[in-house]
């Protein structure tokens, strides 16, 4: 069940890579719109590593400045996900492993943040990432993280999402597609509607492949 982290989908680079983020914007609005860019506008793997690589470094430029908004440290670790998933190479397993860190600080700082993302996403990486000896990778963990995730925030479109993905490549159709079924009912997000539209086309994806 182990892989090296798939690609998580294409991206496009940012229009201007000198701008800093929008006088008086919250920092966290701009890095998830930015994500959702670099997720799903565009199949081409160089854009998505510069974007993504741009993303990772505004991140990182918020961050310092609020060092204990645990949202930021939430999506440098989505960020560094994503670049892991996009690149590859022996590069990916040192991006992930910083992201574990991160997500587990929060998790240990501050568990339901952004609705218990840190849990979906932490798990996530548990079933992606390749286990002992290469990586951290393990499905029990994964599972655990991805459970907690949706006991904290059960009607989401991601934590449904992933952990019908994970059943799935567990080989455990019928539940994979139960979950799947629940995450395309989840409420929209009125601030994240490109991220809804990209995880919907993944779910119906997914679904076809299982039915």
């Amino acid at each position: 069940m182990k892989v090296l982290l798939s690609t998580l989908a294409a991206t496009i680079c940012f229009a201007s890579t000198s701008s800093a983020f929008a006088a008086g914007a919250d920092p966290l609005v701009t890095i998830q719109k930015k994500w959702a860019v670099c997720q799903y506008e565009s199949k081409d793997t160089d854009n998505q590593i510069y974007c993504l690589e741009n993303l990772i470094k505004r991140n990182e430029e918020a961050l310092k400045q609020d060092p204990n908004r645990q949202e930021l440290k939430v999506w440098l670790a989505i960020n560094k996900s994503s670049l892991a998933g996009a690149d590859g190479g022996l590069g990916a397993l040192s991006l992930v492993k910083e992201a574990k860190a991160l997500l587990e600080q929060v998790i240990d700082k501050a568990p339901e943040t952004l609705n218990g993302s840190a849990f979906t996403s932490l798990g996530s990486l548990y079933y992606k990432v390749p286990g002992w000896p290469i990586g951290f990778g393990d499905d029990e963990m994964a599972e655990k993280m991805l459970r907690k995730a949706l006991e904290i925030n059960p009607d989401g479109i991601d934590p449904n999402y992933f952990y019908a993905d994970f059943l799935a490549q567990d080989g455990r159709k019928k539940e994979a597609i139960q979950y799947l079924t629940k995450a395309q009912k989840a409420p929209p997000r009125a601030d994240r509607p490109l991220a809804d539209q990209g995880r919907q086309q993944e779910i119906a994806k997914l679904l076809g492949e299982l039915q």
